[in-house]
């Protein structure tokens, strides 16, 4: 109290000024992680303090001593783990991005599914292989830097040349975050279930592989037959119909659901009536 009572009105405002800095670069800096797989890494650094606190406050000396030994290397092992996220922070604030505002404008989200639709029942019908993936809560960031940056607002036009066949980008996938497309021709990891279908080709296991890592939904179109597969969560409804394929992107990619909209996703897409489940 006697603290405050004594600080002048320049030192106030001084310190209005520095702890106002302070609280901004931390924001921009959980900006900088909330789009990487960083964020679980920091989730696992959380529970460890959390232990070494519990140890600490009941003694117990064992497991103090091990979190101790964790410790004494884990600045090194910070500096490791989040070499990506240091790197990309210093190259933004050498190109004077870290700081500004983002310049996405989001669109509604029926015009920008009805656009993904175009571009899908295009290449469909003429069984051109295809492979979006939609940005939820989970960053994609780490994918989106293997394939080739765009950030383009998303256009059903713009899809269909991206997968037209023999052409530099086709083999890769499309990551979709808002209303742009962030990256074509990028790498997923595959998935390793063993109880999918052996027909399934590497773009379909991609699709459910990258679904199985992070909260991402993604969209297949298979080259062999033209079917549109859709993958949550590590499962796939495959030869979706349209109008199941619209409802359950409004279900999935819509940020503000209606309350009825938030008791109905409780159940998961492909238990409920009309879902084709295959492995």
């Amino acid at each position: 109290m006697n603290y405050f009572a004594d600080l002048t009105w320049k030192e106030w405002i001084k310190d209005l000024i520095d702890i106002s800095i302070v609280s901004y670069i931390i924001y921009k800096m959980i900006l900088l992680v909330r789009g990487t797989k960083a964020v679980q890494l920091l989730k696992g650094i959380f529970v460890l303090v959390g232990t070494w606190a519990i140890s600490t406050w009941f003694n117990l000396y064992t497991l103090k001593w091990l979190m101790n030994q964790m410790f004494t290397f884990g600045v090194v092992t910070v500096l490791i783990i989040f070499q990506p996220e240091l790197r990309r922070a210093l190259e933004q604030l050498g190109r004077g991005k870290l700081f500004s505002r983002s310049s996405v404008v989001e669109r509604d989200v029926s015009e920008r599914i009805n656009e993904i639709i175009k571009s899908i029942n295009y290449m469909a019908k003429r069984k051109i292989g295809a492979l979006i993936v939609f940005e939820r809560s989970t960053g994609l960031s780490d994918y989106i830097e293997s394939g080739i940056q765009m950030e383009s607002i998303v256009s059903s036009e713009l899809l269909i040349n991206i997968f037209i066949p023999n052409t530099p980008l086709h083999d890769g996938a499309v990551i979709i975050r808002g209303n742009q497309i962030m990256a074509a021709g990028c790498y997923l990891p595959l998935s390793e279930n063993p109880f999918i279908s052996k027909e399934l080709g590497t773009r379909h296991r991609a699709g459910i592989g990258v679904t199985e890592v992070c909260d991402a939904v993604s969209i297949i179109v298979s080259e062999e037959t033209g079917q549109v597969s859709l993958a949550v969560g590590g499962m796939i409804v495959r030869d979706i119909k349209e109008e199941s394929l619209i409802s359950k992107l409004f279900e999935e990619l819509n940020t503000n659901p209606k309350p009825r909209e938030r008791q109905g996703s409780k159940v998961p897409f492909w238990r409920r009536k009309g879902g084709n489940e295959n492995g």
